[in-house]
């Protein structure tokens, strides 16, 4: 079974000690897989999800005769902390439940990763990293984090430091989730979530995540949209009144907003982060994306060695990552096939 519907594992860790000086005790770590891992553990991929994605939103690049087949490889997808299935606002006890729930950063999710990883399966190589969106942000600390186990990384429509103009996007997101009256602060109840903020904020979101000639040429009809106020509430306003719980939205914003491999102790900056990058990387942004430009991500791959930039053509912008546009699914699982086709980096 795929999906929702579809079983998952959890794994719980005793104690997290994040960046933030907080401890999660416990940790819990959603997880599914997908195919079998042999007998060296040698097969091992790393998918993690994104900005609000559970880990049904990954199947789309998974299957039989696409290059992450679980015939041959074992997928492993990960949920972000603060995504609602893994530890977040809105399923942690008290005292840090809802807006007490601390500060989360790509790194904690890397390291939560890590005891996944190491302690459930004993994986010590990982093939390849891949994601998108926040899910190439974690990509990237991967490869910074643990260059000794990651032999290839392919981020697609995502970046490794959230950028100023981005910054800009995240916070008109964080502030119309937090101007409805409902909010209360972060301690509204279960029953009665602040509606109107969130459905400001897919308004927020609409502008941004597809291009401009996207909405020019009306491509959201090819979604089975009838009107531009048709695909804005049945789409956007559909998608973040799906089980998007306002706080766990909001933490994972703060997630995106402090992105950056730079801040990993050790480096002094992100191009030093960068060029300390062992792995083959392919890096994709999509030609019209507005958080994350081609021109942000060809300067990434300017520090990283070896790496090659290869630009997701097309109008769809952000959402050439989603799994919604056939012809930008196939030119990423060509990419993915290919990478895994090549040899790790020496």
């Amino acid at each position: 079974m795929t999906g929702a519907e579809a079983s998952y594992d959890v794994h719980e860790i005793p104690d997290l000690t994040l960046e933030c000086g907080a401890t999660l005790r416990p940790a819990r770590i959603a997880y599914q897989t997908h195919g079998t891992l042999n007998a060296d553990r040698s097969n091992a991929v790393l998918y993690p999800t994104w900005y609000s994605g559970r880990h049904w939103d990954n199947e789309w690049l998974l299957g039989p005769g696409m290059a992450l087949d679980p015939d041959r490889w074992f997928v492993i997808v990960p949920n972000m902390l603060g995504n609602g299935l893994s530890s977040s606002p809105s399923n942690t006890p008290p005292p840090y439940d809802r807006a007490r729930f601390p500060r989360i950063s790509v790194r904690d999710n890397v390291a939560a990763q890590h005891r996944l990883l190491t302690e459930v399966f004993g994986i010590e190589t990982l093939p390849l990293v891949l994601g998108w969106s926040m899910g190439a942000g974690q990509t990237y600390q991967w490869a910074v984090s643990h260059p000794e186990m990651v032999q290839r990384m392919l981020p697609f429509c995502g970046s490794s430091r959230t950028s100023p103009h981005n910054r800009v996007f995240l916070e008109g997101v964080r502030a119309a989730l937090t101007a409805d009256g409902a909010f209360r602060g972060g301690w509204y109840p279960d029953d009665a979530w602040p509606i109107t903020g969130l459905r400001a904020a897919a308004r927020v979101y609409a502008g941004w995540g597809f291009s401009q000639a996207f909405y020019r040429d009306e491509t959201w009809r090819e979604l089975g949209h009838t009107s531009l106020e048709d695909f804005l509430i049945g789409f956007w306003e559909g998608f973040f009144l799906d089980g998007r719980d306002p706080n766990n939205l909001l933490t994972m914003l703060d997630t995106w907003w402090h992105g950056d491999v730079g801040t990993t102790p050790g480096f002094a900056s992100t191009e030093a982060a960068l060029g300390s990058i062992r792995a083959r990387a392919i890096v994709m942004p999509a030609q019209k994306d507005l958080y994350f430009p081609p021109e942000d991500e060809e300067w990434a791959v300017g520090h990283i060695p070896g790496a090659e930039l290869r630009v997701i053509p097309g109008t769809w912008g952000h959402f050439a990552g989603g799994g919604d546009n056939p012809v930008d699914t196939a030119f990423i699982d060509a990419a993915v096939r290919e990478l895994l086709d090549q040899p790790p980096a020496a």
